[in-house]
């Protein structure tokens, strides 16, 4: 499906200049505790994916003249590890390894690989988080709140922009202050 989507867009375009890489699904559970399917569900979905998308996008990126731009979603417990999501973090994690052998291959062909890794943002997954435990993650979070998806679009905007060219293999963290290093 990924390699008949992309086809679709080189036949109809004729190149492509961003892929934004934007996928996750939770199942949390401590490590004794996760099933193989549960794991494997989460890893292919949050990682895999990202995998086959960049694989096959990046031919219609290197027709993008010098500026193709890949943008990788992870998120802030992919940088710091979080007990109980064994499955979300290792594949988020991934997804961090996976921007930066992208960009030394790629930045020589003109194509910047970077992400992004929110924190904990108001979104339809963080609302399916019980309230008592998201009242305690809001707290340790500096700025005293969620963030905002258009906030998190901001940072993809940058990255995409001409301005961002030298800009390759970082990760742009936009946690309100959650992790810092």
């Amino acid at each position: 499906a990924v390699e008949a989507a992309i086809k679709s867009i080189g036949e109809r375009e004729g190149r492509l200049d961003v892929l934004v890489n934007n996928a996750a699904i939770a199942i949390d559970g401590l490590l004794l505790r996760t099933k193989t399917a549960d794991f494997m569900r989460v890893l292919n979905t949050n990682l895999t994916s990202v995998f086959f998308l960049c694989r096959a996008a990046s031919r219609l990126l290197l027709k993008a003249k010098e500026s193709g731009r890949i943008i990788n979603l992870t998120s802030v417990v992919g940088e710091t590890g979080n007990a109980g999501q064994v499955s979300y973090t290792s594949a988020k994690a991934g997804i961090l390894g996976l921007t930066r052998t992208l960009a030394r291959e790629l930045a020589s062909r003109g194509i910047t690989v970077n992400a992004v890794s929110p924190g904990y943002i108001d979104t339809d997954m963080v609302r399916a988080v019980p309230p008592n435990v998201l009242e305690k993650i809001v707290a340790k979070i500096p700025v005293g709140r969620l963030g905002k998806a258009e906030e998190i679009a901001r940072g993809v905007l940058f990255l995409v922009a001409d301005d961002a060219g030298f800009v390759t293999g970082s990760t742009l963290s936009i946690n309100g202050g959650q992790h810092m290093y």
